[in-house]
């Protein structure tokens, strides 16, 4: 079977995930020395979020540069060594690609070659999209003309009906294969192709047919290198038939299921959107991706412990009234579950320690545009991307941890059996042995149970203690007299 149709793959916000030279930001001299916890965590592969120079306008995703690494996290040399110690562990490197947009001090922007980008020449607004970081999706340039920006001012949109952005990308592309990176995770994927001719509620800038050839000369790319190397995509879309079009054979390999990430902790809700990701997946023969968690949304602990345990952007319920021995009660649960699926699944840095949203953020600290460009009213993505604690004398960070955090570090959780790093490690071990299409057992209507093989797993949603189909193999809190508490996971076989 081919590697990433199963792969557990590791997220790694860069920035925030191990720093190596002291200066309170993550660095490639801190991934590369602290590669061992991955592997130890048993992941196949690591995605690591935009490494290119960037003003840091939105956390990276503003590109410079997308043939180089920003000197704050090293130098280009110092990736292709990171590359190659992965490597020798056994792990892949996915590189974030961001083509829908770049920053506005990439030389094509800043020497007004225009014709790469989306502007017009208008006394009025050229129409009324809108950012999805806020305020309208156009900005003015020193001329008086627009340009468009679907997110920050300063990541202005390519204008891919312009071939030279065609051939820019596929030469990134090949610049990154042949220093060995195994594959691509694509943001905003179904955004590249506009139609123009539409209003913002028709959503004119998503999921646009002609995207789909961008992506078939993409593969073409990725197929001709050795070691199977793959394209993952960005898309939040609510028609599944539309999102597996872009995995069909010839596009990308996989794609984030979101629908996952936002369902709410409920058995009904869950298997639902199980169900569903299976039947869209099948007929176009690709795996499904499982994830609870990444730099964008709300850290899970934090959204378990919720009256409301779903996430939605448009209400991320800052400071919503938090259990968080609930939450981590559930995340122990749902990493069993989420693990125990068929296809791959992502792990967002921190999970493996139970880290929660950091609501309590000094507010001259935040970085997030969104934070800016909402007028200080949605607080954004920084309270997720605190960097990690190793240890209780981490030195500085860029954003500040929490004072507790201490005793959730890798060194604290390390030598304990019942620690949430511990069950990752446990869950990630037994992992690879479970195989097979999924079937649904019947152990009540807030229970999910299903068989994979000769392997079980049941999540007990109800509000009771239940009875197990079998001795348990692992399971995310101790059984009492027997039976399964509520908000609990096990896995039999």
């Amino acid at each position: 079977m081919s590697w990433w149709r199963n792969a557990s793959i590791y997220q790694v916000y860069l920035r925030s995930f191990a720093d190596g030279n002291g200066d309170g930001i993550g660095d490639l001299a801190g991934l590369r020395a602290r590669l061992q916890h991955i592997a130890s965590l048993g992941f196949d592969a690591i995605w690591i979020n935009p490494w290119y120079p960037s003003p840091l306008a939105d956390g990276g995703y503003d590109v410079a540069d997308y043939r180089d690494i920003e000197p704050v996290f090293g130098s280009l040399a110092d990736a292709e060594k990171l590359i190659a110690d992965a490597h020798g562990l056994g792990i892949r490197i996915i590189i974030d690609l961001v083509p829908n947009h770049c920053s506005d001090q990439h030389p094509w922007f800043t020497q007004g070659l225009w014709d790469r980008f989306h502007v017009r020449d208008s006394d009025e607004i050229p129409n009324d999209w809108k950012s999805r970081f806020g305020g309208p999706a156009w900005s003015k340039l020193d001329d008086g003309r627009w340009y468009l920006h679907l997110y920050a001012a300063e990541q202005p949109d390519f204008n891919w009906e312009n071939p030279l952005v065609h051939r820019e990308f596929e030469d990134i592309l090949r610049f990154w294969l042949d220093r060995g990176v195994d594959g691509f995770r694509i943001d905003v994927a179904d955004g590249l192709v506009k139609d123009f001719g539409k209003p913002d509620a028709d959503l004119p800038y998503s999921d646009q047919d002609g995207v789909h050839e961008i992506y078939r000369e993409w593969r073409k790319i990725v197929d001709s290198y050795d070691g199977e190397r793959i394209l993952v995509g960005e898309m939040w879309l609510p028609d599944p038939v539309r999102f597996a079009r872009y995995l069909r054979a010839d596009e990308m390999h996989s794609a984030f299921n979101f629908d996952f990430l936002c369902c709410p902790w409920n058995a009904q809700e869950l298997r639902r959107v199980v169900d569903a990701t299976l039947a869209a997946h099948e007929p176009v023969g690709a795996p499904p991706t499982w994830v609870l968690s990444n730099h964008d949304v709300t850290r899970h602990v934090t959204r378990y412990g919720r009256e409301k345990t779903g996430f939605s952007f448009a209400d991320r319920q800052h400071g919503a009234p938090t259990d968080f021995e609930l939450g981590t009660r559930r995340a122990r649960a749902a990493i069993m579950l989420t693990a125990a699926l068929p296809g791959g699944v992502y792990v967002y840095q921190g999970e493996e320690l139970g880290l929660w949203e950091v609501e309590d953020l000094p507010d001259e600290l935040r970085e997030d545009p969104v934070w800016h460009r909402s007028g200080f009213t949605d607080r954004g993505r920084d309270g997720c991307r605190v960097p990690l604690p190793w240890s209780g004398e981490d030195g500085p960070s860029w954003l500040p941890q929490p004072d507790n955090w201490q005793e959730f570090s890798v060194a604290a959780q390390t030598d304990d059996p019942e620690s949430m790093l511990s069950l990752y490690r446990e869950v990630f071990a037994r992992r690879r042995a479970i195989d097979g299409d999924l079937e649904w057992l019947d152990l009540g209507e807030d229970v999910l149970a299903f068989r994979r093989g000769g392997h079980t797993c049941v999540v007990n949603l109800s509000q009771a203690p239940i009875d197990l189909p079998g001795v348990p193999a692992l399971t995310s809190i101790p059984l009492v007299n027997g039976q399964l508490p509520s908000d609990a996971a096990a896995w039999l076989g």
